[in-house]
């Protein structure tokens, strides 16, 4: 049996009948016998459209009051799945960052992560449950909601793939994986089925938009192998493995 935390991005739960397929994957995943846990983010553009509705009303809009908005986009994600889920048939629990132990410093927009004590993660995966965590937020020593910038759902995932001990981190996106060039751009280009940490890193900092650059730097510290996959096929996507690691010993690998 694996512990997996899945990663799903906005494009894979666009509607509802995208947010159909994720459930019917999670749910595959675990009849396979593992733990699955998941990390989501908000649905399509939504997040762009709080802004936008912030922005119409005050141009200048307090940053603790924005940070309120944006983690509703995740949180109607989180649970909307959570009864996708529950519609295929098997059991799931949704919590909010705060609820899912996310502990963040006091900046607003742009928070750092200062620890993740995932308890009631713990506790839903122990009962057979898949947890479903809104990514992109977490709570502030005063006790409010915070966000934690751009990728931050793929540093949500990444983080609580640490904390929970997972033996992988698949983060899905709308591309089989990372390439030689963007595939949507570049027909021709290769998808790379291995790749180290510095090497995405490097990709990351030339403006590759695959992985957040913060994401990748939590793996590295913390040696959590990436598979980065699409969620609209079951094709291979890349994994990015720590030096020594063999990637054919990675679970889930079909």
């Amino acid at each position: 049996m694996a512990l997996i935390v899945q990663k799903y991005g906005g494009s894979s739960v666009a509607d509802a009948e995208s947010i159909k397929r994720v459930a019917k994957r999670v749910v595959e995943t675990k009849k396979k016998g593992n733990k699955v846990a998941v990390v989501v983010s908000a649905m399509g553009d939504t997040t762009d459209d709080l802004i936008d509705q912030a922005l119409s009303i005050d141009s200048n809009p307090p940053e603790r009051e924005m940070d309120m908005l944006m983690t509703a986009g995740e949180r109607i994600s989180m649970s909307l799945l959570a009864m996708a889920i529950h519609a295929a048939g098997d059991r799931a629990h949704s919590f909010t960052g705060q609820q899912a132990g996310f502990f963040t410093d006091a900046r607003y927009g742009a928070a750092h992560i200062k620890a993740v004590k995932p308890d009631r993660v713990k506790n839903a995966l122990s009962m057979g449950d898949v947890a479903i965590v809104a990514g992109f937020q977490g709570i502030n020593a005063k006790g409010d909601a915070t966000t934690l910038g751009r990728g931050g759902s793929d540093t949500s995932a990444v983080a609580l793939a640490v904390a929970l001990g997972a033996d992988i981190c698949e983060i899905y996106t709308d591309v089989d994986g990372i390439f030689t060039a963007d595939p949507r751009i570049v027909p021709a280009a290769k998808r790379i089925p291995y790749i180290g940490y510095d090497a995405i890193l490097e990709m990351a900092s030339c403006g590759s938009k695959v992985l957040a650059l913060r994401c990748v730097e939590y793996a590295q510290r913390f040696n959590m192998p990436l598979h980065v996959r699409s969620s609209f096929s079951h094709r291979p996507g890349t994994l990015v493995v720590p030096d020594g690691v063999d990637p054919r010993t990675l679970p889930n690998l079909d």
